[in-house]
């Protein structure tokens, strides 16, 4: 026993992990009184039943308010008075019965997105107000068990050709042809399918995006290396390679932090903002490095030369399927990914349009169509107001179709060219894309929120 015990020392004093970083609460294990009803059970086992419900949820990928809502919606029903704080990876609550109170902090390994959960766990919180009363402790933890062992809805090829699909139109959307259009699917196909395996690896998120980005572009270039066999001509298309690469653009933060900062979740808000600026970041220097050995580089699309109602037909299947692309990246259901395909479709077609204005409609004499800017809140409220009228007739979490419906909004053309001016240290053109594409993106939050505010009474209150 004493030999054993000194090789045991000698193990970890030689720097052996003989755990993982971020160990696995065994939630049923910590229960004091499984057996008893939860409104009667000691503070200890209520407050882990509340912050499990918000971990869960943020583990999905809401915001702090809604994973804040949630865990208050819970409490009440267990008698509870609550004050939480949360961050993008761990949430810290204080938990208040009478004269007791109980603090516990619980966190995440890793930030993620996953809609599905997001809808399950809607489904628990309603369940909860309907019975929670008469469930036991066990009874709580079981119904979560139900939530964070459900499965995902696709495996890698599967994320990897949502994303290819959705990158296609994505192109489409920013002017490029059928030939970048088959460029990007495959390079962004190739690409997630490479991030979503080392995710699977439990491989770090920041490995796997620079992973993912390198091998959508190599792609990109050999497959249009390959048509220029055939069509010497595809050679010039080179422009679409930044299409490759937007599968990585962090929509789900971008968006969710600035509705946590209007909702004054500072913490929670700009912790979102500084992880979507770190990725963005890291995704464009991979994609101008690998541009720049390959010898790839960001030129205009060539004009299509379509009719204004080819073109909107064309923009309305193509926001379509780029939506859904995405919700399927989020895990979404195949419905939840239609319904939110279809409000993308009308409302990034109605935020193109207004931008084209004077071409589309040159009867109007307008000289100019609406700064995308403007363009952009037009449509973020749009998504905001048919969401909301959707949902009336579906049980979606709102969320998981007015984030999917604008993300393709995300400028990730201007943001990835901003960062290439910056790095061959043309700071005019530099300035230029990244002050239009920080303000399109302050846009895409504010629209969804006054959208909110106008249909929504828990949101448009502080308390």
């Amino acid at each position: 026993m004493i030999e054993r015990a000194t090789l045991l020392r000698r193990r970890h004093s030689h720097g052996v992990r003989i755990r993982p970083h971020h160990m696995q609460a065994a939630w049923h294990e910590v229960v004091r009184e499984g057996d008893e009803l939860a409104v009667d059970a000691p503070l200890a086992d209520k407050s882990t039943i509340i912050c499990r419900t918000g971990l869960l949820l943020l583990a999905g990928g809401s915001g702090a308010w809604r994973v804040r809502d949630a865990m208050n919606r819970v409490a009440r029903v267990l008698g509870v008075v609550i004050h939480v704080d949360i961050s993008l990876l761990a949430i810290e609550c204080t938990c208040i019965e009478g004269h007791e109170t109980f603090s516990e902090v619980v966190s995440l390994a890793a930030s993620g997105v996953n809609t599905h959960r997001i809808w399950l766990m809607e489904n628990y919180l309603r369940e909860v107000e309907t019975l929670g009363r008469e469930l036991t402790v066990h009874g709580y933890h079981e119904l979560l068990d139900v939530v964070e062992k459900a499965k995902g809805n696709y495996v890698p090829w599967q994320l990897g050709l949502a994303s290819g699909c959705a990158c296609g139109a994505f192109v489409f959307l920013l002017g490029g042809g059928p030939v970048e259009m088959l460029c990007a699917t495959a390079g962004a196909g190739i690409g997630n399918f490479v991030r979503a395996s080392m995710g699977r690896r439990k491989i770090g998120q920041f490995s796997g995006i620079a992973c993912g980005v390198a091998a959508a572009c190599v792609t990109y270039l050999l497959v249009l290396r390959l048509l220029g066999m055939a069509v010497p001509s595809a050679l010039t298309h080179q422009a679409g390679y930044i299409g490759a690469m937007l599968f990585v653009i962090p929509g789900f933060p971008l968006i969710t932090s600035g509705l946590d900062i209007a909702k004054l979740d500072m913490r929670s808000g700009i912790e979102r903002l500084t992880f979507a600026v770190s990725v963005i970041v890291l995704a464009t220097l991979v994609g101008w490095l690998v541009a720049e050995v390959v010898g790839l580089a960001p030129d205009d699309f060539q004009p299509l030369g379509l009719t204004p109602l080819t073109l909107t037909l064309l923009r309305l299947a193509m926001s379509f399927v780029g939506v859904y692309g995405f919700s399927v990246m989020f895990n979404s259901p195949a419905k939840m990914c239609a319904t939110a395909g279809c409000i993308g479709a009308i409302s990034n077609t109605l935020r193109l349009s207004l931008v084209d204005l004077p071409t589309l409609f040159p009867a109007l004499g307008l000289s100019a169509g609406a700064p995308p800017e403007a363009a952009a809140f037009a449509g973020a409220l749009c998504s905001g107001l048919l969401a909301a009228a959707l949902g009336l007739h579906t049980s979606f979490p709102r969320i998981s179709l007015t984030v999917p419906s604008i993300v393709i909004m995300v400028p990730g053309l201007y943001m990835y060219r901003a960062i290439y001016y910056m790095c061959v240290f043309d700071t005019v053109n530099m300035l230029s894309w990244a002050t239009r594409a920080i303000l399109i993106v302050a846009f895409l939050p504010v629209g969804l929120g006054v959208a909110r505010t106008l249909t929504d009474t828990r949101w448009r209150h502080t308390s």
